[in-house]
């Protein structure tokens, strides 16, 4: 299904529609939820690789095999793209499920599930620089025109998967109804990725040993996960994912926004972000805090 031209709006929201349909995106909202299933929750841009490959790799007590030889849309297919049932049906032990839907689409569907939910923020300012880059190489978005233009989109809300401050609001002050919440920013996976394993092992309640942590922690890190064809997209063709335009895992720091951004438009930024967090208590980090070139296995991470 190429379809690379086509846009559908769901609910307010407009999709690629090379990978979602009305169908698809109705078969999410009421997607039959199982208590076993652990659902990723992200907006686009923020971290879902790295933790489909965290989640996968605690699971497999740090084995390598699966993350090595599935590509992650099988091991964690998006719950609201065309393919998942099929993926769903040759599937096999508990499930691990991504979603970029906001809360008001999936809340009926999560009402009384004992799923794991694990919802990974991002400090948007970044997001908006990768999914920037991220336009400009995917064939099956649209043209994003010049940064202070798409810039204009997302803060408007217009881009693809709506707006980011519903989006993250929505989860993070509705997890109160979910049975099973974890909340994790890609910036404490970044300065702190070790106590970021034993974070989700612990809400998996999958206890690693040590060196099954250590083999975790070498198979998540950016530089392996860059040059894995099951997690980096050169897997999908070049007529979908132009790689020639830039890489799908581009590079995965914090505090990259400042390369892209100019100080009138980080101004900008910070008014509408301030009007429109008034209501939340989230805090981000915008810089990096520390050098991760001292550390034995670096916790960088994909965009």
């Amino acid at each position: 299904m190429a379809r690379l031209d086509v846009t559908e709006t769901f609910k307010g929201i407009t999709f690629p529609g090379h990978l979602h349909t009305q169908e698809s995106l109705l078969y999410a909202t009421k997607f039959n939820f199982q208590d076993t299933d652990i659902l990723i929750v992200t907006f686009p841009k923020s971290g879902t690789t790295w933790m489909q490959e965290i989640v996968t790799l605690v699971s497999c007590k740090g084995d390598p095999v699966k993350s090595q030889t599935q590509p992650n849309w099988v091991r964690a297919p998006w719950i609201e793209q065309y393919y998942c049932p099929d993926v769903l049906k040759a599937s096999q032990g508990p499930r691990v499920l991504t979603t970029h839907l906001p809360y008001k689409l999936l809340a009926p569907a999560l009402q009384g599930s004992k799923a794991k939910v694990i919802y990974v923020a991002r400090n948007p300012k970044d997001v908006i620089v990768s999914y920037y880059f991220f336009h400009k190489m995917a064939n099956f978005l649209n043209d994003p025109g010049p940064f202070s233009e798409f810039l204009s989109s997302f803060l408007d809300g217009t881009v693809h998967y709506g707006s980011w401050f519903d989006h993250v609001k929505g989860w993070t002050g509705n997890s109160r109804n979910i049975e099973n919440f974890l909340y994790i920013t890609y910036e404490e996976m970044w300065e702190d990725l070790r106590g970021s394993l034993e974070k989700v092992s612990r809400f998996l309640q999958c206890p690693l040993l040590e060196q099954e942590l250590i083999s975790v922690q070498k198979t998540c890190s950016f530089n392996t996960m860059s040059e894995n064809n099951m997690v980096n997209y050169t897997l999908v063709p070049q007529e979908i994912m132009d790689h020639s335009k830039g890489r799908f895992m581009r590079k995965g720091e914090i505090g990259d926004w400042v390369n892209t951004f100019s100080k009138e438009q980080s101004h900008n930024f910070d008014v509408v972000f301030a009007s429109k967090m008034a209501d939340s208590l989230l805090t981000f980090v915008w810089e990096a805090k520390k050098s991760c070139v001292d550390s034995e296995i670096l916790p960088l991470c994909p965009t």
